[in-house]
């Protein structure tokens, strides 16, 4: 299928193909899991990479406006940087930001990296790669409410359906 097709299905059809992996893993929720879902292995692929912009923005878009998109360190960070530079080939720039899951010791020490311009209360949607039980959406939320700002929504690339939604 060409990307010209439906995005959102080749995108499913090349994270099936390339992140879904049937093997016993233990996930970042610490529980135990018969399958494995990689989608690092899909989204930096040069396609993987534009259809996750497409398919993301389409999804930010339809959920209202935002000031910025934020990727949960280190999955959703392609996802961020892919819609924000989708949006800026559609005429309708959304900036992104990336939320780490422990600050550094060294350089800027910041939680919360390329917000330097946002300013206090902008709105934000949080995207994720994969949810399991939502709790690393939850942390981030609590880390961007921290420094300032409001989260509005949070968008998964694969829900898990293990309780992500619920939480």
């Amino acid at each position: 299928m060409s990307v010209a097709g439906d995005p959102r299905a080749r995108l499913l059809e090349l994270l099936t193909e390339r992140s879904f992996e049937r093997r016993r893993v233990v996930l970042a929720s610490g529980r135990e899991s018969d399958f494995f879902i990689d989608c690092k292995q899909t989204v930096l692929t040069a396609e993987g990479h534009f259809l996750v912009g497409k398919v993301m923005l389409a999804i930010v878009r339809e959920l209202g406006p935002c000031d910025a998109v934020a990727g949960v360190a280190l999955g959703g960070c392609p996802l961020a940087s892919a819609t924000a530079l989708t949006s800026m080939h559609a005429g309708s720039a959304i900036d992104a930001v990336y939320v780490r899951k422990a600050q550094k010791d060294h350089g800027s020490q910041r939680l919360v990296e390329g917000n330097d311009r946002l300013p206090e209360g902008a709105t934000i949607t949080l995207l994720e790669d994969v949810t399991t039980t939502g709790g690393s959406s939850l942390k981030a939320v609590a880390v961007l409410r921290d420094v300032g700002y409001a989260v509005r929504n949070i968008v998964t690339l694969v829900d898990r359906l293990e309780g992500g939604r619920e939480a």
